[in-house]
């Protein structure tokens, strides 16, 4: 495995995607390429994998880190919500498996240059794809008070929004809030770390916050799901990690609504839709990390497993 890049619950997700030699793969969110490797290894030895990724510098990588695997393997840089034309296109209409991995990488969180992380710092970009979208320092400038408060509620869950949005209104009177390390900084000083080992970083929520709105990426995941399930064969498995409640939250209600079928109001005491069920549930979710990995891997912690099987329609 590649040095600094360890995939989050690797064992479960192959168990879960179970890939037998010479099946089709669909990897929507390639990242470090670990869980990429794990499947191919299983498919072999005619096995292919489509890998996705928005970030132009992680499909390089795993291009050149799994040069091995040759045709085998097929990559394309492009935000999984397209997945629906892109797969055919590849020639993956019909798959036996799809893995979404929506965590970022550890090299996304190690680069100064995207601004990911506040720990490694940089300017305040966050984008996947660098080519699209506004940077998270020109939302930062763009928007009023109500309506950063707003995106840290809603995509971050922070208690402290309204606080931390109107100091950065009033800090970006003197001078941008531009970098990682600034904002960082800045909400450490509107809400304090709390005292105690392993507290998160008060900024945790609001980088989060940002990251999900540059990229869209709540708006992606609803895309993306319905899509998915239109290109599992019968028997097909989808598995999705999820690292925060409301990407979770949509995995859960998507399968659980693909399980039960029936879209009938509550009140109509007899189903007239026709709506079969689509999925079945697989293992005991959520599936979570046990304290070996954790000690091994930190950055597990809040990853969350869930995955299901396609029904014959």
């Amino acid at each position: 495995m590649e040095q600094g890049h360890l995939p989050v619950l690797a064992e479960e997700v192959i168990a879960m995607l179970a890939p037998a030699p010479g099946s089709l793969q669909i990897d929507a969110t390639v990242g470090g390429g670990g869980h990429t490797e794990r499947i191919l290894e299983a498919t072999s030895p005619d096995g292919r994998l489509l890998g996705l990724d928005a970030d132009g510098a992680a499909i390089a990588r795993t291009r050149t880190r799994l040069a091995r695997f040759g045709d085998r393997l097929v990559l394309r840089q492009v935000n999984f919500r397209e997945i629906a034309r892109t797969a055919p296109e590849a020639g993956f209409a019909a798959v036996d498996g799809l893995l979404f991995d929506l965590g970022l990488s550890s090299h996304q969180l190690a680069d100064a240059g995207r601004g990911f992380g506040f720990r490694t710092g940089g300017p305040l970009d966050m984008r996947f794809d660098p080519s699209r979208g506004v940077p998270a320092a020109e939302l930062l400038q763009a928007l009023d008070a109500r309506e950063l408060a707003t995106l840290f509620r809603r995509f971050g869950e922070e208690p402290a929004a309204a606080r931390i949005a109107r100091a950065i209104v009033e800090e970006r009177r003197r001078t941008p809030v531009a970098t990682a390390e600034g904002l960082a900084a800045l909400v450490e000083r509107v809400t304090p770390r709390r005292p105690g080992p392993r507290r998160r970083h008060p900024a945790t929520r609001v980088f989060q916050a940002l990251r999900i709105a540059v990229n869209g990426e709540l708006e992606a995941l609803g895309e993306a799901l319905p899509a998915a399930m239109d290109l599992l064969r019968p028997g097909g498995r989808l598995v999705v990690l999820s690292y925060h409640s409301l990407e979770d939250r949509i995995v859960k209600r998507f399968m659980a609504a693909e399980r039960r079928g029936c879209v009938c109001p509550p009140e109509v005491p007899v189903c007239v839709c026709g709506r079969a069920p689509r999925l079945r549930l697989l293992g005991k979710p959520p599936i979570v990390p046990g304290p070996v990995e954790l000690a091994a891997n930190p950055r597990a912690r809040s990853v969350r497993l869930r995955a299901a099987e396609r029904l014959v329609a």
